[in-house]
């Protein structure tokens, strides 16, 4: 709630298993009054893992899909982010309580970096990370209603959407007061 004056925030998290799906026929275009449609069946081609880094004060996000989700790629996921972000203020990452977070190698990491702090959230708590909120959106507005025919197509798809929204990025606001935050916090301990 309070970060120390020049630190960067970022709420870091993956979104596992993005599916390739290709519809075997057509989406009918959405219309007034008519609910969303599409056939039953489809095609899978393949999974994704979205890692993404989600810039609390300005909404800009970091994001690279892996094949897979281990502490390697979570490692490499943070070496993109420290050549990202400016060099000098500190970085604070929040994460869940997956495991690839807390590995010995991951520990590692951030032993040899102490200008980045990583702050877990409580278990069950993960909509207290604001890239969960973001996640919504690109399944929403990007994933859930298109047909990809290929599994470089759905990452070509994701890198264009990060691309998009970065270009007119907007940070996301809560509307419940801190004290109801922090509430809710303490309900889950």
């Amino acid at each position: 709630m309070s970060p120390p004056a020049r630190a960067l925030v970022l709420c870091v998290d993956e979104k596992s298993q993005c599916q390739a799906l290709e519809r075997s026929q057509p989406l009918p275009p959405l219309r007034p009054g008519q609910l969303g449609r599409a056939t039953h069946d489809y095609h899978r081609h393949g999974t994704t893992s979205l890692f993404a880094a989600l810039n609390i004060a300005t909404g800009k996000v970091i994001g690279r899909c892996h094949c897979r989700q281990r502490q390697q790629e979570f490692v490499r996921f943070l070496d993109q982010i420290d050549r990202g972000v400016p060099a000098g203020p500190d970085l604070h990452l929040v994460l869940d309580n997956h495991g690839t977070h807390k590995t010995p190698k991951v520990a590692a990491w951030f032993k040899k970096r102490p200008r980045h702090h990583p702050h877990f959230t409580p278990t069950g708590a993960s909509w207290l990370n604001q890239v969960e909120r973001w996640f919504a959106n690109i399944t929403e507005q990007r994933i859930r209603r298109d047909s990809f025919p290929s599994l470089p197509a759905l990452v070509r798809a994701i890198d264009e959407y990060i691309l998009v929204h970065n270009q007119n990025p907007t940070p996301f606001v809560w509307t419940a007061s801190a004290d109801l935050i922090l509430e809710r916090i303490k309900m889950t301990l």
